[in-house]
């Protein structure tokens, strides 16, 4: 009688028995089994023929769960660490959320093409190359755009200027035509 190949779905059973026996939670041990099957889906191209899958399952199941701990430990760390941090340098809560409204108000004046770059770099952390693709700019104008928006909001920032509203756009100066004596050139002022 020929021995048939275990399927995965004949291996869940075992698989979340021996989830539950690692992290004596039934929930914890649900993610897990679905982490090992996700796992064992990306990295379906190392089994080897002939390899038993069971043992390679559990062995995927065992790896995640040991880099779970493992992640668990290091988050545990930092957020006791940030929990000192901000328990000593926590100021007062108001004057955080006056300082953001200020902010937030600020960067809303800014002319749009100069809180779009800003955005994308500042906020979002493209690089100012793919800020300039996303917008269709080239990335001088993309830097020009932030040095500009960067200006403002230092100016606002030391009182020495104020932004226009967010719908006003900065009129430019009407280009006028005069024309030269003794011939047909013009010229700009």
């Amino acid at each position: 009688m020929l021995r048939k190949r275990p399927d995965v779905l004949d291996l869940l059973v075992p698989l979340r028995r021996y989830a539950r026996s690692l992290t004596r939670d039934s929930a914890q041990a649900d993610d897990l089994v679905h982490d090992t099957l996700v796992r064992a889906l990306e990295r379906q191209g190392t089994l080897r023929p002939g390899t038993n899958l069971r043992t390679w399952l559990m062995t995927v199941l065992h790896n995640a769960f040991i880099d779970d701990q493992r992640r668990r430990k290091v988050e545990a760390r930092y957020a006791d660490a940030l929990g000192h941090i901000v328990e000593e340098a926590t100021p007062p809560a108001q004057e955080g959320h006056v300082r953001l409204a200020q902010v937030r108000e600020a960067f809303q004046r800014l002319p749009a093409e100069q809180r779009e770059a800003l955005h994308l770099v500042t906020i979002e952390g493209l690089a100012y190359q793919e800020a300039a693709d996303v917008l269709g700019i080239p990335i001088g104008t993309l830097m020009s755009r932030l040095g500009r928006a960067r200006a403002a909001l230092r100016n606002i920032e030391s009182g020495a200027s104020r932004l226009p509203a967010p719908d006003d756009a900065p009129e430019r100066p009407a280009l006028r035509l005069r024309v030269v004596e003794g011939g047909n050139a013009a010229r700009a002022s």
